[in-house]
């Protein structure tokens, strides 16, 4: 039988707190028992002794507390792969399935090296809290099974263990790791015995003196208090049995480091201890909380000022329950705590959890809610399907993932991250100077997405030259909205020039082309849309903030708005012929019956200033007033160019082309054709040229609209898409 020995032990006498002497002393015959091979039992029973001596211990320290066959198999046989005793082919042809993944998912949660993130050094040095934290929370994470979980908690217990006899310095190092890691996991999940004992050891190895001065302070061995409780237990369970209270009654001495950490928190000293024993009872209703009172009240006196009603007056996160402290049997203080079963479910599972009080912090519900599921799996329960445990354990901490930085510390990042992703939440000059990254020591791509539990390592440039590609979601460059903020607050910044001059540019092409009055000063045009200034208006269309569709449609409100009204048109004379409607709803003013069609140089819309002028063999062609090919025409040939007007069909429809430059990805056709669709426009004509080097697409549309109100909202609402960098009318 191999002895499994515990800090207090050796100074203060007493049991190991977790059994080992529930399965055989032969190794074989363990994974026989737990439902392995006898091929793989043959493998375990030849294996050198240290190293199954190791993995026996640890496999049963898991079976203690879920007998499941493929944790302790799996566990078992994850000792030997470690220790290189057992070859990875002689697993996969010994080994189940099942107890083969376990052993392999063990493996990569034991290659997690905390030594960087918890680096040995004074006694009381660790983690600041957050680090500590999301250590943890990484622990967590990576693993689809809880039982993992368990497993690495065991292997640890046996660390420490075995730490007795090594160095002091491997002792303090895996003491901090304890402390700050492992024994909280253990108190969250609800595993209390091995928490305790991992907490005593790290105390041990951290806190020699202040271990060795409580130690002496109980003066009796862990085993003389558990067989106080035990008969402490018996007498109030009889008594409440007399008293017609039908209850459950628990109790445990409190462990070492446990005390210690009471004396430290309020500041008391070993004799003001009054919980050293304790014991809980359990009951059904409130009535039965009070009737148990009167019992151990009626049993042993109690201790003045230690008397807590919870439930009269619950605590601030809703913990209920009576606390009173007595002196029991041989005037020795225990604590009592009553308390009905569901306020202990919900002292352990909800808000009041214990874990909770004993680490303090504030609350996460997200994190909360898993750790009350991982509970639940590790109770005590009836058995679970194999796809049901996957398919719970797969949805626990999918939110986020955990990766160290080069020195160690635990990064907490959005779901999809990726190394661009670390950069800018590590600093935000080191993402603008991001060239490349590294993964566990291998180069990756910037959109690697990143899993728990890597090391990631950019390498940086001197100068910061962030991508526009980093913007586009649809390349995967950065799954963080902060980040890609600062993506767009450098690109902001330093292309402040370039957008006023790119702005300035867009404005004089719109002005240009609609010619005619002159236009609204550009500070009321910026006041309309949102923008102090005339310059942060260019800079807003520079940048593409504002579309030029935007700024064209705001200029035609101004001009409709200064517009004199239109006079219908005056009836011909009675020397020529009746004016009559031309063909596309024009009139020409003074010549009747000639045909008419639109200039393809610039297309006219209503209300757009227009003119005509007259070709050889094709009639009257429609030209915009501002149109440069037909000002070149009218000084070449003055006479004939014609005045014509708008017709006053208002459902005429009018042929109209834009171009959309937009950043190349799928459902970019789509989606313009969605916004002509809601537009009831139909589409003429639709051509993309897509450029590979640039990642972009070049669309020409050609549509039927009624006017350029008509016209500039749908521009509007397509420069809003996603991905669009310009949008204009040719």
């Amino acid at each position: 039988m191999i002895a499994a020995t515990t800090p207090e032990n050796t100074l203060a006498g007493g049991n190991s707190a977790v059994e080992t002497t529930t399965f055989e002393n032969d190794p074989a015959a363990l994974a026989a028992a737990r439902g392995a091979s006898a091929e793989l039992a043959e493998l375990v029973a030849t294996s050198p002794p240290a190293a199954l001596e190791r993995a026996t211990e640890v496999a049963r320290l898991v079976a203690h507390f879920d007998p499941d066959p493929v944790a302790v198999t799996g566990t078992l046989l994850q000792s030997l792969l470690a220790a290189g005793v057992v070859s990875a082919e002689a697993a996969e042809r010994a080994a189940p399935p099942a107890a083969l993944a376990f052993a392999r998912s063990l493996g990569r949660l034991g290659r997690l090296d905390l030594a960087g993130s918890i680096a040995g050094g004074a006694a009381g040095a660790g983690l600041p809290a957050a680090q500590a934290e999301a250590l943890r929370r990484m622990l967590l994470a990576i693993v689809a099974d809880p039982r993992l979980v368990l497993a690495r908690l065991a292997e640890q217990l046996w660390l420490l263990r075995a730490a007795r006899q090594g160095e002091a310095g491997e002792r303090q190092r895996l003491a901090l790791q304890t402390r700050e890691v492992y024994a909280p996991l253990a108190n969250r999940l609800g595993l209390a015995v091995l928490k305790w004992e991992l907490e005593d050891y790290a105390f041990r190895y951290l806190e020699p003196e202040a271990y060795r001065q409580i130690a002496a302070s109980l003066a009796e061995k862990r085993s003389d208090r558990e067989r106080y409780i035990e008969e402490l237990k018996a007498a109030l369970e009889r008594e409440l049995g007399r008293a017609g209270v039908h209850a459950e009654v628990h109790g445990r001495p409190k462990h070492i480091y446990s005390i210690w950490r009471k004396m430290q928190k309020k500041a008391l000293a070993f004799e003001q201890v009054f919980d050293v024993r304790a014991v809980r009872v359990l009951v059904d209703t409130v009535a039965e909380c009070y009737a148990a009172l009167g019992v151990v009240h009626g049993l042993w006196s109690y201790l003045p000022g230690e008397f807590d009603d919870y439930i009269a007056t619950p605590k601030p996160n809703g913990y209920r329950s009576i606390h009173t402290a007595v002196v029991g049997p041989v005037g020795k203080a225990v604590e009592v705590q009553i308390r009905t079963r569901e306020m202990h479910d919900r002292a352990e599972l909800g808000v009041a959890a214990h874990w909770r009080y004993k680490e303090g912090g504030a609350r996460d519900a997200s994190l909360e809610r898993k750790v009350e599921q991982l509970r639940q799996l590790l109770a005590p329960r009836a058995e679970l399907e194999g796809d049901a445990l996957d398919r719970v354990g797969a949805s626990l901490f999918r939110e986020h993932v955990y990766v160290f930085s080069p020195k160690g510390d635990v990064v907490e990042l959005p779901e999809g991250s990726t190394p661009l992703d670390f950069a800018y939440h590590v600093h935000t000059s080191l993402g603008h100077r991001c060239k490349g990254a590294r993964v566990d020591g291998r180069m990756v791509p910037l959109d690697h997405r990143l899993v728990s539990g890597v090391s990631v390592e950019i390498i940086a440039g001197k100068e910061p030259q962030p991508s526009r590609d980093w913007l586009v979601e649809s390349l995967g460059y950065l799954a963080s909205k902060s980040a890609r903020a600062k993506v767009r607050a450098w690109f902001r910044q330093i292309d402040h020039d370039e957008h006023l001059r790119a702005g300035r540019a867009a404005v004089e092409r719109e002005l240009a082309r609609r010619g005619g009055a002159p236009p609204p000063p550009i500070s009321e045009l910026a006041a309309e849309l949102g923008h102090g200034s005339a310059e942060e208006l260019y800079v807003a269309l520079g940048a593409g903030d504002v579309s030029a569709a935007q700024f064209g449609a705001a200029l035609a409100r101004r001009e409709r708005a200064a517009a004199p009204p239109v006079s219908p048109p005056t009836q011909a004379t009675a020397s020529g012929p009746a004016p009559r409607a031309a063909a596309e709803g024009i009139r020409v003013m003074g010549v009747g019956d000639l045909l008419s069609q639109y200039a393809r140089c610039c297309r006219p819309v209503p209300p757009e200033a227009i003119e005509g002028y007259v070709t050889l063999g094709r009639g009257v062609t429609i030209h915009r007033a501002s149109c440069g090919n037909l000002a070149r025409m009218r000084q070449k040939q003055p006479d004939r160019v014609l005045p014509v007007a708008w017709g006053s069909n208002r459902e005429q429809l009018y042929p109209v082309e834009f171009q959309v430059l937009a950043f190349d990805r799928r459902g970019l056709v789509r989606d313009v054709s969605g916004v002509l669709a809601d537009a009831k426009l139909s589409i003429e004509r639709m051509t993309t040229v897509t450029n590979a080097a640039e990642r972009t697409a070049d669309m020409t549309v050609g549509v039927r609209v009624h006017d350029l109100s008509e016209l500039e909202t749908v521009l509007g609402r397509i420069g809003g898409l996603a991905d669009v960098i310009r949008v204009q009318r040719r």
